[in-house]
This record gives C-alpha cells, structure tokens and sequence, in this order.
C-alpha cells in the first residue's frame, strides 16, 4: 500500500539534453516526449501526487521554456511547481543545489530527487519513511540489473549502509546499480557547493561515505526503467499502455493500444503490444502496428508494418513498409517498400524515395 507524505517536496532533475534519444530530443526535451499518450513526466508527476508529493521544483536546462506551458503551476495534478533554470549545466548536483533555493523544507526535512527519465514501480513512501527512520543523509533507491557496467554500482553492507559509490566501473562488486531516486536531508543539499558544477555520483555520494555520513541503499525489484535509448522509451510507453506499470497519468484503459482524441484506427488494421495511437493519428486498413509509439497527425498507410518502433509527429510510412526497431522524426515521409530495421534513425523532415532503404542506415 502506498504511504502518504504530507508536505514533502520534491526536486525533478530535467537538464539534459537526450543525445541518446535523437532525433526525437532535437526539438522536445526528453521529459516532455509523449508517453503513452501523455507527456513522460506527467507519470512522475501523477505518481509523486500519489504518494503525498505536494510541491515540485523543477531543475531545468535544456530547451527550459517548454515545461511550464505543458504543465503551468501544476493544479492539474494537485501539485505545486516551480521552474528553476541553469544558465549554464551544473551537473547532477549542482542542478539539485541550484534548484534547492526554491525549497520551503527546513534544514532536518527530507527532500525528494527524481531523474526526469526513469519510470519506477518502487514505494517512495517506504524509502522516505527508511531515511526518516535510521536519520540518514542521503538515502539512494538501488535495482538489480543484468548489466550493472552501464550504470553506478552500489554495494552495501549488512545494514543497508552503502560502502562504496562505483559510476559506471567495468568490473562491478554487485548487480544492485543506482536507480535515480533519492532521498536528501535538506542541510546536506545546502553543502553542495553553490553556482559550481557537481556530480552527486562522482562526488557528492562518494564524499559522504568517505566522511562517514550514513548513506543509505533502499533496495526493491520492483519495476524500473532507464528511458535514455529510443529502444527503452518504446518500452517504457508499452508497458505503461499494457499495464505492467500503473500510471495515474494514462490517458486511457490499459490494453492492446490506446488511442487519443481523434485517431482513426481501421477495423481491419491490427494494433496492438501496448500501441499508443496519437492524436489524429491514422491508420489505415491491413496496417499492422505492434509495440510501438505513433504520434499525433502521423499515418501508417494500407499494407505498412510497424514494429518495436517510434513514428514522429506528422511522419508518413508508406504501403507496403517495414519499420522495426526504428525512429521516424517529425514530418518525415517513408516512401513505399523500403525496409529499416536495426535502430534506423530518420530525421526530421526527410523524404524517403521508394525502396531507397534496407535495413540500417540514419537518413
């Protein structure tokens, strides 16, 4: 059962660029992509609100003028936001810092950060009431993974104490890696250094165990994603529209595809692996989608199949195409027959003759 956290406020680190998740990022922050029908952070948002959440502050960077007119003061979710901006990126801890001016919570109060690109089934109300419990200075959300080289390998001793913060080491101790969610007490943002660029991971986390500061891992196996690959965020939008992670925020039924406002789906297409159809999307009889993310106002003609895969805004993937395991940008027009798979990439805009393409290659 979820625990409830009157008062609490939360930081929401969204900075960064998305490189990974070009060309969908070159004119949408990542935290704004539609997700299952709705802005990702609109997730965190709802699900923070869940948990008693009341007020956010934003840290933004990157294209930082589009948050507020998609989300405002926050009233729609119950919450209460503010915008902070770096004018320069500080890193993870020095956007925490800088954000922290914007906190009401005293110097004892926990003070919740989430990373604007994970989807996470784990109870924060267990990891806050943990932190409140045994008083420490910073407890960390820890998952297990396959692969823990990708990311900050956190071991901890018997207690749950974490001995060591290991970014990204090619030989990891353990699988249990840092899952990007923490709980601060708030003096302890207040010692990041202000106006500088600090890494929590690199420095922060590392130097508080050093002084011998009680750091805490608060481990689940609950589900969690990392949304920074096109491959990862097709996922994530899938599970949310199948329900394998439930989101306040979702638009719709949980199902084979979900589609919003004015989409036009055929009778004879088939649609399904958790779809999400955009707006006025339209797909056309015998087009088969599987999987994938369809934005608003794309169309998916007769005969074409789409697997695994993102079509942009207003993107066209013509009779008789295959798409799987791939990105159409906005605007882009996928002429008939040709075949991309492997993690294609089509930027925006680009127009794609007949059968021009098979298989890997960006465009």
């Amino acid at each position: 059962m979820e625990s409830s956290l009157p008062g609490l406020e939360a930081i929401l680190l969204v900075g960064g660029q998305g490189t990974r998740l070009r060309p969908l990022t070159l004119g949408t922050p990542k935290p704004l992509l539609p997700t299952a029908g709705v802005p990702f952070l609109a997730h965190q948002l709802a699900r923070a609100r869940s948990f008693g959440v009341r007020r956010i502050v934003f840290a933004t960077s990157y294209k930082a003028s589009m948050f507020e007119p998609v989300f405002g003061d926050g009233a729609a979710f119950g919450l209460s936001l503010e915008y902070i901006t770096e004018t320069t990126p500080l890193g993870t801890g020095g956007a925490i810092r800088n954000a922290a001016e914007a906190l009401t919570s005293g110097p004892d109060d926990p003070v919740l950060i989430l990373n604007g690109d994970i989807l996470s089934g784990h109870d924060i109300g267990e990891q806050v009431s943990l932190h409140r419990a045994r008083e420490a200075a910073v407890t960390l959300h820890l998952t297990e993974v396959d692969d823990p080289t990708r990311f900050g390998c956190v071991p901890t001793d018997e207690s749950g104490r974490v001995t060591a913060f290991l970014e990204k080491t090619p030989n990891p101790v353990t699988n249990r890696i840092n899952a990007g969610c923490y709980v601060f007490t708030r003096s302890v943002i207040d010692s990041i250094p202000r106006g500088e660029v600090v890494s929590v991971e690199r420095e922060t986390f590392p130097g508080l165990i050093e002084s011998g500061e009680l750091v805490l891992g608060y481990a689940t196996r609950t589900y969690w994603l990392d949304v920074g690959t096109p491959a990862a965020f097709v996922r994530g939008s899938r599970d949310l529209v199948l329900g394998r992670l439930a989101s306040p925020a979702l638009p719709g039924p949980t199902g084979e595809y979900l589609a919003l406002d004015g989409a036009r789906v055929s009778p004879e297409a088939k649609v399904q692996g958790g779809t999400a159809v955009g707006a006025r999307c339209v797909v056309e009889a015998g087009a088969s989608v599987v999987g994938s993310v369809l934005s608003d106002d794309c169309v998916i003609e007769a005969g074409a199949s789409v697997i695994d895969s993102v079509v942009g805004q207003g993107a066209r993937v013509c009779a008789g195409t295959v798409v799987r395991d791939a990105v159409i940008g906005d605007g882009a027009i996928v002429g008939p027959g040709n075949e991309l798979q492997n993690g294609v990439r089509i930027w925006p805009g680009v127009e794609l003759p007949e059968r021009a393409l098979r298989y890997s290659s960006d465009v």
